[in-house]
């Protein structure tokens, strides 16, 4: 740690700019080792392809990639084909890790998650934000603790499984995981290993028969499972989300499943000014991001629905109104999400 914290400086260092500039120090460092750089990467160690429809990728961080909190998301940029693409992850190591684990769904359409289950190869480099999101375990750690994910939603929970077994929690824990079948059940080896310390697991398949619960979540499974738990995580599909909150107000969750956007009955026919490209459209009612791709920009996007925060613009002058919340923002100069935001009339952004 105080090795790479030392590299650290120095790369970053006034007199090792002006000794490499003007290109600076990444760009001569980048060619011996990608991941040489004071810019958050990871190099891909491994890969696994345990189900049908996701891929396991497990990541050596560099030194300035920041450690997450169990159940945070990153966002994970690759290239292809010449191009940058970002997408919204939440790992599935434990906190302090030294590789980031990351399970990744391949989706009908989806063109990261859908590249990395192809072609994900050992030696493969991908860049990494910062961790952000709410999503996270007390301090102190509650006593009996309810986890339930459906599909992808498994790995932030899994995150927290592992961290809490890491630090020798001595309560009691349950783990409910839904998926369509045996064979697309993530982690389905490694929980029922846990089983054997005293974690309570339960899967239910949604498409097939065979697991310890039948059909979907209800108020059945949640007193099978733990009837009165101290804390309840979910992860996983708005319909899985909405049943475990309706018998678990208090339950802290998060979905990553795009949430239907109510566009405008009627566009604004406003004018749209991309200050910066000196281009300008008419308002068609589509969310900003969707409108720039199509007069021919490339803004930088990662989840498309309001996570990520990747497609965040600065927005100089006239109002949006915000597809998730509604909220209709009129002041100058801030920066609004470009994915999830249409026009309420004239729009001047800095793109």
């Amino acid at each position: 740690m105080f090795t790479q914290t030392l590299t650290k400086k120095v790369l970053r260092s006034p007199l090792v700019d002006l000794l490499t500039g003007p290109h600076g120090v990444d760009r001569y460092t980048e060619l011996v080792d990608p991941i040489w750089t004071t810019d958050a990467r990871a190099r891909v160690v491994d890969v696994r392809r345990s189900t049908p429809r996701s891929v396991t990728l497990l990541l050596e961080p560099n030194a300035a990639v920041v450690s997450h909190r169990a159940g945070q998301h990153v966002n994970l940029t690759v290239e292809i084909d010449g191009r940058r693409h970002t997408r919204c992850y939440s790992p599935a190591s434990a906190e302090g890790a030294a590789l980031i684990e990351l399970t990744i769904g391949s989706h009908d359409g989806g063109l990261v998650s859908n590249h990395l289950y192809r072609h994900a190869r050992p030696g493969m480099v991908l860049g990494l934000s910062e961790p952000a999101g709410e999503f996270l375990l007390p301090a102190p750690r509650p006593r009996r603790v309810l986890f339930v994910s459906g599909g992808s939603g498994i790995t932030p929970v899994m995150s927290m499984l592992r961290t809490l077994l890491a630090e020798g929690h001595d309560g009691e824990i349950a783990f409910v995981h839904y998926a369509r079948t045996p064979a697309e059940a993530c982690y389905r080896t490694e929980l029922a290993e846990m089983a054997a310390t005293g974690v309570r697991v339960l899967h239910g398949y949604t498409r097939s028969p065979g697991g310890e619960l039948d059909g979907r979540f209800g108020l059945e499974h949640l007193k099978i499972a733990m009837a009165e738990p101290d804390a309840v995580y979910v992860c996983g599909p708005p319909a899985l989300v909405d049943a475990v909150r309706d018998h678990c107000p208090n339950a802290l969750s998060e979905s990553f499943v795009p949430v239907p956007f109510v566009l405008p009955d009627t566009p604004s026919g406003g004018r749209i000014t991309f200050r910066d490209s000196a281009i300008e459209t008419t308002d068609d009612g589509r969310p900003l991001l969707d409108q720039a791709e199509a007069a021919g920009l490339t803004p930088t996007s990662g989840c498309r629905m309001g996570i990520c925060h990747t497609c965040t613009r600065r927005k100089h002058r006239g109002a949006v109104r915000n597809l998730t919340t509604g909220t209709v923002s009129t002041a100058d100069e801030e920066d609004v999400q470009i994915c999830v935001s249409v026009p309420v009339g004239d729009v001047e952004l800095a793109l």
